[in-house]
């Protein structure tokens, strides 16, 4: 395995996961499907073809 190649290949994918999902929180806030002051999310991770299973939770302050 290249590491340097793999690294780079994880950023990549980590920087469009983050565009991308900036992007659908902002777009459910902004067209009102969004209640109260809080937005409580969670991301899971999973991969084919690996036992990979990872959520990461957390809370997106509005006002």
């Amino acid at each position: 395995m290249d590491e340097e190649v793999f690294n780079m290949s994880i950023r990549k994918f980590l920087k469009q996961v983050g565009v991308t999902s900036q992007r659908a929180i902002e777009t459910a806030v902004r067209d009102g499907k969004v209640k109260g002051d809080t937005l409580h999310v969670r991301m899971t991770l999973t991969a084919e073809g690996a036992d990979l299973d990872h959520v990461v939770e957390g809370e997106i302050k509005l006002g």
